[in-house]
């Protein structure tokens, strides 16, 4: 794809929180001429050049090559978090429905598919380091996300090797956070109960320090910017690090937040986590929290050079947004995304 004016480009999961990032950057893009939005529910919001399609990947039998024809790129975010406890659900949606994306991709003879992977793919990795994009993908076993991600990695390995006329690209993104994002994150990790006032520094009494807590954060609109730049690329192949600077821990949060950071074990914390979730009123399992011990931070040079990708927020700033979303009840016009304040 060249990226002359008059590319179409069809966006999976077009309605969450990468999605209508990515959305909006297409639609104002002068290179594209049409964008389709592919969700499970259509809805009101509709910027400019984007027409919307109502699909289900994890139970629609609708032919998805035929919505994908004439497309000059597909860019597949569709994605499930839930229900943790349902693993087998996510396994449908994500894992199954992304291999029919594949599929249509390459019936409906896309010349360009940009997948969204995640820092969830990698396998354990070090804290004190970063490391490129040659670090294994074998995600953490026991957490589904990062199963699911890892899996559909290996289907990429596969589809490269019997499509070579697609240009494919994998984007791993670390936690990806907005202030319209802060609602539909309270509801997916921390219950819909949860509220999001309470995500005020002064009622904090201490800020939890668990070893191996220290990960990357990006701005969801700086992500979507490099799969804007991967779009018009016509080199841009394999897999891309994207991340923000300073990695997030305690020590950060602590000063950010302006509370005492205090060293809780591991063992601890992820106690209280799992008899929470056991008892289903925290939708994040223990088994997410292990991956995200584990995760390894990530060396972004290859977006930079490749295509002259850079973050515009630092992390802290970043993270001070989306906290005010929480509080706000930050949303958007879309089903996944709609804000609502809670307490």
């Amino acid at each position: 794809m060249s990226g002359a004016t008059g590319s179409r480009v069809v966006v999976t999961g077009a309605t969450g929180n990468v999605g209508t990032s990515v959305v909006r950057l297409l639609a104002e893009d002068p290179g594209i001429k049409s964008v389709r939005g592919i969700a499970r529910r259509t809805p009101e919001w509709s910027p400019a050049k984007t027409e919307w399609s109502a699909a289900d990947l994890a139970s629609d039998q609708a032919n998805l090559a035929e919505r994908f024809e004439g497309a000059d790129a597909v860019v597949h975010l569709a994605w499930a978090f839930q229900p943790t406890h349902d693993p087998a659900t996510t396994w449908r949606t994500n894992v199954l429905g992304g291999i029919r994306v594949f599929e249509a991709v390459a019936a409906a003879r896309v010349p360009v598919l940009v997948h969204a992977s995640s820092v969830g793919a990698y396998s354990p990795g070090p804290k004190d380091r970063p490391v490129d994009e040659s670090w294994p993908t074998h995600g953490w076993p026991d957490a589904a996300y990062c199963r699911e991600k890892a899996y559909l990695e290996r289907t990429l390995d596969v589809f490269e090797r019997d499509h070579p006329e697609v240009r494919v690209v994998r984007m791993r993104p670390a936690f990806l956070f907005k202030w319209e994002s802060a609602s539909e994150q309270r509801r997916i990790f921390g219950g819909r109960f949860l509220p999001g006032p309470l995500a005020r520094p002064e009622l904090l009494p201490f800020l939890p320090d668990v070893p191996g807590l220290r990960v990357q954060a990006l701005h969801t609109d700086d992500a979507a910017e490099a799969y804007r730049l991967a779009v018009h690329s016509e080199t841009a192949r394999g897999a891309y690090n994207l991340a923000a600077d300073p990695p997030v821990d305690a020590t950060m949060l602590g000063e950010m937040l302006g509370t005492r950071p205090v060293r809780l074990p591991r063992t601890a914390a992820r106690a209280a986590i799992a008899a929470a979730w056991g008892l289903h009123l925290l939708p994040a399992s223990p088994h997410l929290f292990d991956a995200v011990l584990r995760v390894p931070l990530m060396d972004c040079a290859r977006a930079r050079a490749e295509l002259g990708w850079q973050p515009r927020r630092p992390a802290d700033e970043v993270l001070r947004e989306f906290l005010d979303g929480l509080q706000q009840g930050g949303g958007m016009d879309t089903e996944p995304m709609r804000g609502r304040k809670v307490g």
